[in-house]
Formats: C-alpha cells, structure tokens, sequence
C-alpha cells in the first residue's frame, strides 16, 4: 500500500504496477468466490437475463469490468459494463446444429465439429459428471469398440470383453438412447486411453468462452444488443456496485480500502468546434460535429477523367449510377466526364474464383480502353465480405497503380453519390474540406515552422486466429502547413507483435523502413523542406507498453531521421491514443451523452504524467467512449489549451465524413490502411482450425513472415486508404 501511497503523490516507483495488480487480483478472487466467468479485469455471472443469442452457437454475455487506478482524486474503481462471447450452453449436438447452420444431425461436418469442440467442458447424464472433450470418436457409436473388464463368474478373475460404446450404455448401464447410434461419440479421455460418452448424454455447462473470429452478422447483432443509453447504463453500474458487496471482501479490509457507493464527480470544458473551410472559401457551419456540403462545393475539387466502370454482376443499372454521379459531382464542383466505357463481368467467370474474375476483368480492360485509366469504379455485388475486393486492390494499388472505389449500391440517393465522391475526391488528390487555422496558417507551433503528423497503428488477426501475420501501419501528413493530406507506408511483421519493428530497417547504405517514406515524402511535397517537428499519435497500446514505445519505437524515428542527415535534429511530441478503457463520463441528470468537444483533464486522470480525455464526437447510439490521450514526450512543449486544441482540430479533418470522428484523423487513417492492404494477401482461413479456447498460439517473432506487396509508384503518396 505504500507503493500505491507513493503514486498517489506523484512519486511512482517501480512497484507501482505490482501493488495495483495485486489490490487488481484481490477483486478477481473476490469474483471468483461468485462463480463468475474471470476474462481479466471482467467478471461474468450466470444469469440468463444477462445473455443475448448471436447465432451460430453464441452468446453475448453481459458483465462488468472493475479495476484500480491512481488517478489525481487519490485511489480510484474504475467499474463500467463489459461483454464477452460464450458458448451457448445446453446439448451438444443443438450447439453443432446452430454452429453449422444445419437442420439435422445427419448434415453436420464431423471435421469441423471436432475443431469446434475441443476442450470445451461438459457434464454428462445421468451421473452429471464435469469434463473436458479431447476429441471425437473415430466410429459411430455402434460401432466404436473398447474392452471392458467383467468379473468372470466361476473363479473371480477380471475378463476383457470388446463392447461396443452403444450397447454397454443400452444394455450395461439401462440407458436409452434415441439418435447417438450414428454418430460419434464425445472423447473425454487421455490420449492412450479414451473415454466415450454418446452424443445426446453430453451437456455444454455454461460460461465457456468462445474465442474465434465473429462472423459480420454475429458481430453486428453483439454491437445492437450491448449498446445501451447513458441513463441505463449509469443505473446498471450503480447496481452491480451494490450487488458486488466489495466492502465485505476481508483482504480489502485489511488493506484499509473502502469503496464509496457514488461516481466521482470531475469538472470538464466543451471545446468550441473549429471554423472550416469549403470551395471558394465559404464557411462550412458544424452543429453538434456534423456538418453537410448542401449548396457547397469541395474545397479543392479534383477532375474525373480517362476512366471506367467495371461490374463484377451486380444487379446494377450501371448507366443511371454513371449519371447520377456526374450531375451530383457536378454540384459539388467536380467535374465528372463520362467513363470510357462500361464493362460487364463475363457470365461464365460469375462462379470462378476471385483472382480468376479479377484477372479475366483485367484482360478486358486492357483490351477495351486506348491506355491505363486514371481511375476505375468497380461495382461488386456484396456490400460486405466480398471475395473479389482484396485481389481487385491488389491488382489495382499494387501491379498497375490505378485509383480504385469500389461500391455496392442498395439504395443510391444524394447523400450516398456525395459520401462516395468525398472518397474519390480525396483518392485523386483533392481536399473535401479544410480548416480555417490550416489555410490562413494559424496553427499554434505547428504553422510556425515545417512540422510532420505522423499516425502509427498495428492491426492483428481475429482472435483465435494466431498465425495471421499483424499489419503495421504508418502515415504521414504532407504539402506542410496544411494537416489534412496524408499519405501511408504498410509493413507486415509477426503475429500479434503490437510494437512496429520496421520504422528504420538499414539495408547497406538505404532504409526501407516505414518513417523513410513519410521523411521523403513530405519533404518533397513541402517546398524541399524537412520538418523541425515531428508530432506522432500512436494506437493501441496499454500502459505498460509505454516505455517501449519510448525506447524502442522513438528511437528508430531518431534514427531514420540520422540516417537520412546525421546533423538534422527535429523535435519531437509522442502521443498514445487509447480508445479501448473503460472510462466514460456522463452528465448529472440528464439523458444525454456528453456534448462533442468534451475534455475532462483533471481527477480521473493521472496523478503527475501529462494525460486527458476527449470526446470529440457526438454519440449518436450508445454510451460515447472518450478517447484517452497520453502525452508520454514533448519536446515541442506545447500549451496544454494549445495540443487539446490540435487534437481536437484533427478530429475534423477525416476526409472521408461529414463528422467529427472520436480519434485523430492519422491514426484512423493508419488502421484504414492497414486493413486494406491486410486484404491484398489471401491469408489461410485459420479461425476455423484453432481450437475454440485459442491454444496453439506461436510466439511473437517465431515464423517468417509472408511480405506485404509494395504500391505502385503512381498511388504510393495518394490517400488510397479513404
């Protein structure tokens, strides 16, 4: 407790993280006493009400997460409402049917079964009896044998008889059995000597996590059921506080801690919304962090030429979408000039696999069109999870560097035209919208002297999908002073690695690391200058990543920066961003979620580190979450009215919306990117192979990993990413 006492003042020591994990471990048995599903700092309980049916065999559970953290207010709970997924409780072979999406046993894929299965707990009738499911039996349950040792009646002595599974629990043990005879039985023994149990006896016990990757309907359906409203919520947590007695809990007692029944009261500023900028200079007026470009047009409008439509058999009428976006780019101040031609998918390619389409559409366009087109607008008839997107990004960014939009149009009005051509817009080179401070250039330190933004995130695979190399991806801004035009650099590296290992990677006597390009790139875009500043907002890591990002992250932008000019020295400020906390703020006696613009700085935040919350959008469903932003270096020394300013600022200059989005623009440009370019290699399909309870994890830097193609030259510095 001293340790935590020291923090409290600002002193942190290095016992510091031990003694909160410790107090941390004390809720977790605490729980665990309840019999409640332990996922970290989340507890579970078993209660019905709580669960949601995703489908498939899933449950969203309804939890609470609960922590400690030394926050400016002294020794804080931090208590907010968590959801995991879980194996839907019940007989086995309804989980198979759902998993599968079969009406009959007799369907199921027994392979697959077996995978999903593995290790997951069951009790079986009628003894109900618990245990762990090592696999399926190689034979049905007729014919499975095994040897049972009988007392033979004359002399005693023990006899080995082979039975088979079905009839020793028919007529052994006076069981029936309706359906298993068919099918396999359930494995529940060791390796050397398995242990058989029919199908319809065997029972999933509740609260089994399920770890694999959720299908879009899966997770659409968990994102629907566990919103909930400020109000419902505040009253949820105010609940599971009372229910969860802490203060009964003896070791807390004896460590001196009480916890008090009420939330912490803080004191935050709204932030006024920053002036932007349209077409010939007109004023673009935001309400609540949305705005429109209704009887406006784009700041810097690009021109569509020398290109063409192809549709992957969509049901489409493609002229009319031609149409539409010509006379509503017409309005936004784009000139659209009609499209070379247009060019159906071949019939007989329809049910070929996608490189194959993608290949054979590629042959057509070269055949079709005099040259290279600028542009190609591709239509595709799945809106979401479409095969032929990944290698139709590929062929495009990477072999032939042509700008792509791919679309699947259900229903095509105006807004849904100005959303897709503030997308091409920015492809091809245009701005959507502009800030006042970036055009006049007013930009507290940051239109003073050149000054690069740089936004770093790693995407993993799904979980559970543990040989899925992580992406890593960096963005710079360019054409200094403005701070709304980027340009990204994307590298694979080992699976669920989250620190990037190739910021600076010398080769000889060049480096083919990620902050290279970004240097280069803006010096080239900026006049030929190279910046004095270098602003980096980094994604996705937790506090005790920290000092990594520091030591290993920072250090090789220093020395790819050396390495380009040994003598250049800029200055730089490290930000991390945190979106995934559990803090949220709420508004006394009111149903609705705190205003955009919020930033909270003071009594939940960190006792002596720089740090402060900011919510930057309007939550329109849900509870918003604030995003968490740590100051871990400044060498710019920047005000702290002036750097929540310029976070704020680069909330608004996300080119792809009309809103205020909840983190700075580079950073979810980096995660764009990312994602995109993750799809232009087919990775195997691993979250149906990995065990339900994610085993077979390899370790971090174990594997060679499968590299990433480079752009093409002609959309290298594009936003290709929007």
């Amino acid at each position: 407790m001293s340790a935590i006492a020291m923090a409290l003042k600002g002193q942190e020591s290095e016992h510091t993280q031990e003694a909160i994990r410790v107090i941390d471990i004390i809720l977790r048995q605490h729980s665990s006493k309840q019999g409640c599903l332990l996922v970290r700092q989340s507890f579970f309980h078993n209660n019905p009400s709580n669960f949601v049916d995703l489908g498939g065999g899933v449950m969203g559970c309804r939890g609470f997460h609960s922590s400690f953290r030394a926050t400016q207010s002294g020794l804080s709970l931090n208590i907010d409402v968590s959801t995991t997924m879980i194996v839907k409780p019940g007989p086995v072979v309804d989980f198979l049917l759902a998993n599968q999406k079969v009406d009959h046993p007799n369907k199921i894929d027994w392979a697959k079964a077996k995978r999903a299965l593995k290790n997951l707990r069951i009790k079986t009738s009628p003894a109900n009896t618990e245990y762990k499911i090592v696999g399926l039996s190689e034979r049905n349950c007729y014919e499975q044998m095994f040897s049972l040792k009988q007392r033979n009646g004359g002399n005693g002595d023990p006899e080995a008889i082979e039975i088979s599974v079905y009839d020793y629990f028919v007529k052994n043990r006076g069981i029936e059995l309706r359906y298993s005879g068919d099918f396999p039985c359930i494995n529940v023994g060791k390796p050397r000597r398995p242990t058989y149990f029919p199908i319809e006896l065997c029972q999933l016990v509740p609260l089994q996590r399920y770890t694999k990757s959720l299908s879009t309907l899966q997770r659409s359906s968990l994102v629907e059921k566990s919103r909930q409203k400020p109000q419902e919520r505040m009253s949820v947590l105010s609940d599971v506080l009372k229910r969860s007695s802490y203060d009964t809990e003896p070791m807390l007692k004896a460590c001196g801690i009480s916890i008090a029944q009420g939330f912490t009261q803080v004191s935050g500023r709204v932030l006024q919304a920053p002036k932007l900028k349209a077409g010939n200079g007109e004023d673009i007026f935001t309400r609540n962090g949305r705005w429109n470009f209704n009887n406006k047009r784009l700041a810097r409008a690009c021109v569509v030429d020398r290109w063409a439509v192809v549709n992957f058999s969509a049901r489409c009428n493609t002229m009319n979408l031609v149409n539409d976006l010509i006379k509503c780019g017409g309005m936004k101040g784009i000139t659209v000039e009609k499209p070379h031609i247009v060019i159906e998918e071949n019939g007989s390619m329809r049910r070929a696999p996608a490189p194959k389409r993608v290949e054979d559409m590629f042959e057509q366009v070269k055949s079709k069109l005099p040259g290279a087109p600028k542009f190609l607008l591709c239509i595709l008839a799945e809106r979401k999870n479409s095969d032929v997107y990944g290698p139709w990004k590929r062929k495009c960014l990477a072999d032939f560097g042509i700008v792509t939009q791919c679309v699947a149009p259900t229903r095509v009005n105006d807004q849904y035209l100005t959303n897709v051509l503030l997308k091409i817009n920015a492809k091809l080179g245009g701005m959507n919208s502009l800030l006042q401070i970036e055009m006049s250039p007013s930009i507290p330190l940051v239109s003073k002297v050149p000054t690069l933004i740089l936004g770093m995130d790693v995407s993993h695979g799904s979980p559970g999908q543990s040989d899925i190399p992580s992406i890593a991806a960096v963005v710079g801004s360019r054409e200094w002073p403005l701070v709304s035009k980027y340009r990204a650099s994307v590298r694979s590296q080992s699976p669920k690695l989250e620190m990037i290992d190739s910021l600076f990677k010398p080769q000889g006597t060049d480096d083919d690391g990620l902050v290279r390009e970004c240097l280069i790139d803006f010096y080239t875009s900026s006049g030929k200058r190279k910046p004095d500043q270098i602003i980096i907002f980094r994604d996705g890591v937790s506090e005790s990543q920290f000092n990594q990002v520091l030591n290993i992250e920072l250090d090789q932008i220093i020395e790819a920066c050396k390495f380009l000019d040994e003598n250049w020295n800029p200055k730089f400020t490290l930000i991390v961003a945190q979106k995934n906390h559990h803090t949220k703020f709420f508004i006394p006696g009111s149903p609705d979620n705190v205003p955009p613009g919020t930033v909270v700085d003071n009594a939940v935040c960190h006792p002596r580190n720089y740090d402060f919350y900011m919510c930057a959008h309007a939550g329109m469903i849900g509870t918003t979450r604030p995003t968490h932003y740590h100051i871990l270096h400044d060498e710019i020394h920047f005000a702290a009215d002036d750097l929540q300013d310029l976070v704020h600022s680069l909330s608004y200059v996300y080119q792809r919306s009309t809103t205020a989005i909840s983190v700075v623009s580079p950073i979810c440009y980096a995660h764009l990117a990312a994602a995109q370019v993750a799809q232009f290699i087919k990775f195997d399909e691993m979250s149906e192979t990995s065990s339900s309870q994610g085993g077979g994890h390899t370790s971090a830097g174990s594997a060679p990993v499968q590299e990433l193609p480079r752009l093409h030259e002609k959309v290298r510095s594009s936003m290709f990413f929007c």
